[in-house]
């Protein structure tokens, strides 16, 4: 089987603080680097690396080789990304000492790639195969229709929450992947409970309290977060995201899929980065084979 990617391809610039800015507040960063980074990219990576047959849909910019000389570097094929006449999308991403974040994202050619070269690449799709997709791209709800008619599982990880995109996507989705405050969020924005929603399967991640999954017909899963010194949590829902998707693709039941992703994210928020921080199989299986 095969995991469709159709996400976001991000220039992350990251700078590294004491704390994060409050209003009006000048800060001097400590550091300063460039990453690749955007959540489809950041997932496609962790899918990649934790062992998923990974096909990514995305475009970037006249500035885009960078971003997709590293996707190649970190095992991620390039030749369905299209690239645009604008610029890549970026990231400006604050880190403070805890390893907290705030960004802020420019979607640039995330938002100006064409529809119909995504869905004639998406043909090749087969009936077992799984769409992942994310909310920074255009085209979501297209694609997610045209997914769910080829047969397709459509994972869809609604972040950052927008509740219009959320709204036209739901009716073309299997599973759906969120964090504690975007399921918030959610629940508020459509005055329903999580049990409520027109969605086979909801999982929730909960950063150290781990990751819980609730699914029509089955009893609800939690699984807890790994240990570790968090170094910096940027890109960690993608990576549990990516590793989920790995996990399921390869034939994994729930229980197994939603540990193998735990232990991904544990070890990716203990290195600096997104996407390059992201684990591989090798790495994920011998964190859980040290669990007690």
């Amino acid at each position: 089987m095969t995991v469709w990617c159709f996400g976001s391809i991000n220039i992350d610039h990251v700078y590294a603080l004491g704390h994060l800015p409050a209003p009006g507040e000048t800060l001097a960063a400590g550091s300063y680097r460039i990453e690749l980074g955007g959540k489809g990219a950041n997932q496609a990576v962790a899918c990649a690396r934790a062992g998923g047959d990974l096909r990514l849909l995305g475009a970037v910019g006249t500035d885009g080789r960078a971003a997709l000389d590293r996707l190649a570097d970190l095992g991620v094929g390039c030749d369905m990304v299209q690239q645009v006449d604008c610029a890549t999308g970026h990231a400006i991403i604050l880190v403070d000492a805890a390893g907290e974040n705030s960004i802020i994202i420019h979607p640039g050619a995330n938002q100006a790639m064409d529809a119909d070269r995504v869905l004639a690449a998406l043909k090749g799709a087969g009936i077992s195969d799984m769409l992942l997709m994310q909310n920074e791209t255009a085209h979501q709800a297209l694609v997610a229709e045209a997914a769910m008619g080829l047969g397709m599982e459509v994972v869809y990880s609604a972040a950052p929450f927008d509740i219009d995109a959320v709204q036209a996507v739901l009716p073309f989705v299997n599973m759906m992947v969120m964090n504690a405050v975007e399921a918030e969020q959610m629940q508020a924005a459509l005055g329903v409970g999580l049990d409520e929603l027109p969605v086979e399967t909801l999982v929730i991640t909960r950063g150290a309290d781990g990751a819980s999954w609730h699914s029509r017909g089955m009893q609800d899963i939690h699984v807890p977060a790994h240990k570790g010194a968090v170094v910096d949590t940027t890109g960690a829902g993608d990576c549990f995201t990516g590793a989920l998707a790995a996990a399921l693709d390869a034939g994994n039941y729930p229980e197994e899929a939603m540990r193998f992703a735990a232990a991904a994210a544990s070890l990716q928020v203990t290195r600096p980065g997104a996407a390059g921080a992201m684990p591989t199989r090798a790495e994920i299986e011998a964190a859980l084979s040290s669990q007690p």
